[in-house]
């Protein structure tokens, strides 16, 4: 039997790594030039508690229990979480009583350990917060992680399991037979398939309907972002929100995984026609200043760098995920809007479990050589001083500092590449370097040559993200 799943990002991933349990031949296809690069790769990387979701809701399905899996999933694909906890913010009696109507939804929706805390406690733990708030809705099984990783991780760990990996290829059509999908046609080629899932982020719309299958319309809804320095990254030690609105949690500020200050984002409902808006503007990037400093009066905005994500929304504000009555080996995992992060693991293993097997009948058979473990890449400069002599004694790269900000040395981006990074950003975003105060401006010439190096392509060869977002175009002279 052979599984096409469509869409690389944190939920196809996910699903991919899911099937790759059983012995079945599973394609991931991704019309990007890596995984993780659409909504995966830009948003406020939270994994949410739950108790912001409606009751009955297939985001509160699913929500609460996927943050408990992140714990077991981060062990054995050796990628980073931090269980920081959040808090929710109220300033006055009418917010006071949303976070008494949220503790109760939250604990409908099995939220463990949710408390409301005063002033006091709230200003005991977190200093920085304004002085002026009431109450706070804590939600301790909150987190961070890098959402890109999370993808990474579960494709080189359904590689290693069989997986069959298809970047840069985009979906541009189906073959049916007898109403059932035989092909999914690429710009590259013809992939013959049993069963299609469709996890293609913003863009799941589009190929249902090339499928011919039920779908939800989607648009873009964009969130602008500030990132800050990492001397900033004791500003708070969980995540503030304010109180939510209808429309979104609001603007936040919480800690990065690698130790900065975040600050966003904005809800910006977009047309259907522009899902690649990834423009940042004045008006959003002061609006996310304003309400960020009603949190946190003090922050010192030493910018690194402003941008903007874009995440699915869809009419029913809600996931939309089973299988095709039209289309009958046909499944969606669509609109994975907030906190599709957090739901992914139990989504997927929902897909593969229920809506496969169950639903479906697919006789699936699991495989007695799955392995379940990855592991993660060394940072050097987390080691200690005796143990990264005895690397560099091992490997002399390891000694040579590439990124300065992020102290990644050459070993890791070596490592990166024979990983799978093909692009400036494939490194940057397995490595970290790039990621910081100089956003690439010292070490980006250098990951370059690297690159050159490892893949023995010419520099002009080799793109940031994209096949026209080459860096040089030939040499001055010879």
């Amino acid at each position: 039997m052979r599984i096409a799943v469509i869409g690389a990002g944190v939920v196809g991933s996910l699903i991919a790594r899911e099937l790759c349990k059983y012995d079945v031949e599973v394609l991931l296809i991704e019309k990007n030039l890596d995984v993780g690069w659409g909504v995966t790769k830009a948003n406020s990387a939270i994994l949410h508690a739950g108790y912001d979701d409606p009751i009955g809701s297939t985001r509160a399905r699913f929500c609460s229990v996927g943050n408990a899996m992140f714990t077991e999933l981060s062990r054995e694909l050796d990628f980073e979480i931090k269980r920081i906890g959040s808090y929710v913010l109220a300033f006055n009696d009418e917010e006071t009583a949303v976070l008494h109507k949220l503790l109760v939804q939250g604990e409908k929706n099995n939220v463990p350990n949710l408390t409301i805390h005063d002033r006091e406690t709230i200003l005991s733990r977190e200093p920085m917060i304004n002085p002026q708030v009431k109450m706070g809705l804590w939600a301790p099984t909150a987190g961070i992680t890098e959402p890109w990783m999370v993808a990474i991780a579960a494709v080189e760990n359904a590689l290693e399991n069989g997986l069959r990996l298809f970047l840069n290829e985009e979906v541009v059509d189906f073959e049916k037979r007898e109403g059932r999908i035989i092909n999914v046609i690429t710009n590259k080629q013809v992939h013959r398939v049993d069963v299609v899932i469709n996890a293609a982020g913003l863009f799941a719309d589009e190929i249902a309907k090339l499928a011919g299958a039920e779908y939800v319309p989607l648009h873009p809804r964009k969130g602008q972002y500030i990132l800050l320095d990492k001397k900033l990254g004791n500003t708070v030690r969980s995540i503030i929100f304010p109180t939510p609105t209808e429309k979104s949690k609001g603007i936040l500020v919480l800690p990065t995984i690698d130790g900065g200050l975040l600050l966003g984002p904005t809800a910006e409902d977009l047309p259907s026609d522009r899902k690649s808006d990834l423009t940042t503007t004045n008006e959003g990037i002061q609006s996310v200043k304003n309400f960020a400093l009603r949190l946190v009066p003090e922050i010192d905005f030493s910018l690194v760098k402003t941008f903007a994500g874009l995440r699915p929304e869809s009419p029913q504000k809600d996931f939309f995920i089973g299988k095709s009555e039209i289309v009958p080996n046909f499944v969606n995992a669509m609109a994975m809007r907030s906190p599709g992060l957090t739901a992914a693991p139990a989504i997927a293993k929902y897909i593969v479990e229920e809506v496969l097997q169950q639903q479906m009948g697919l006789k699936l058979t699991t495989k007695k050589d799955f392995k379940p473990t990855r592991k993660g890449m060394k940072k050097y400069a987390e080691l200690s001083l005796e143990e990264w002599q005895r690397a560099v004694k091992e490997n002399p790269s390891a000694g040579r500092m590439i990124c300065f900000c992020n102290e990644v040395t050459e070993a890791e981006i070596v490592e990166a590449i024979r990983r799978g990074a093909r692009t400036l950003d494939g490194v940057k975003f397995r490595t970290r370097a790039m990621f910081g105060r100089c956003q690439g401006g010292f070490c980006m010439s250098k990951i370059l040559k690297i690159l050159e190096r490892e893949l023995g392509r010419d520099a002009s060869q080799i793109v940031l993200k994209s096949p026209n977002s080459w860096v040089v175009d030939g040499k001055v002279r010879e």
